[in-house]
């Protein structure tokens, strides 16, 4: 059995996990797959690392084609993923609503879960906002920074803390069990971002790689994205 290996940010890892047994019965075709922050991820292709598709942010994807390192022709729009608030399953919902009730709700936390802000697209972005919001300080010795999203939520979902939050990305919260998410980040500091799908050049396995980026994106998983957290971009 022929297998297609995939690098991907962490938001694609619910769905091709979930699409992923529904592309080998139909092709025989399996998928291995490594996600994390789209940061690393980028720097991994850089460095000469060759999968046969890639799975990142519409902005970096569009870097690695015109680098040479991804087929132009073949990326596909897979959607969007918003950055979001989550609380374990049992928790309390905190009003997230505005700016002000955010700015509350993070301050009255004890622990605050995110990802890698330096690599992951949520992280940076959430540091921002906390700087935005004048208390990066404040919560400095409460942070919990995790290399992904994924990782971030697991721990949340394993954290004794006794009034724990987090932040990643709505797709990493969704597929993570034991933590739920709460709303998207409000305005202004809402992000949306587009998530592409697209085959290296020079991919051996191009024809059938161009067959698994069609159903990730595809109608026929239209209704798998919505309940992975992707959005139509």
């Amino acid at each position: 059995m022929s297998t297609l290996r995939i690098l991907g940010g962490g938001a694609a890892h619910g769905l091709v996990t979930a699409v992923s047994p529904v592309f080998l019965a139909a092709t025989g075709v399996a998928t291995d797959g490594d996600f994390g922050a789209v940061g690393g991820m980028r720097q991994r292709l850089l460095a000469g690392e060759r999968p046969d598709i890639v799975i990142l942010t519409a902005a970096i994807l569009q870097e690695l084609g015109q680098a040479g390192l991804v087929d132009p022709a073949s990326i596909r729009t897979i959607g969007r993923v918003a950055t979001s608030i989550a609380v374990r399953t049992a928790d309390q919902t905190p009003a997230v609503s505005d700016a002000a009730s955010l700015k509350t709700a993070l301050l009255a936390a004890d622990a605050v879960y995110f990802p890698d802000p330096e690599l992951a697209t949520a992280g940076i972005h959430f540091r921002k906002v906390l700087q935005e919001l004048g208390i990066l300080e404040d919560l400095t010795p409460r942070l919990r920074l995790f290399p992904n999203g994924a990782t971030a939520m697991r721990a949340l979902a394993a954290s004794q803390d006794r009034q724990p939050i987090g932040c990643t990305q709505a797709t990493e919260i969704v597929a993570t069990h034991g933590v739920r998410l709460v709303a998207d980040l409000p305005a202004p500091y809402g992000l949306s971002t587009p998530y592409t799908a697209g085959t290296m050049a020079g991919c051996p396995s191009s024809i059938v790689a161009a067959q698994l980026i069609a159903l990730l994106a595809g109608e026929e998983t239209a209704t798998t994205r919505l309940a992975c957290a992707f959005s139509p971009a």
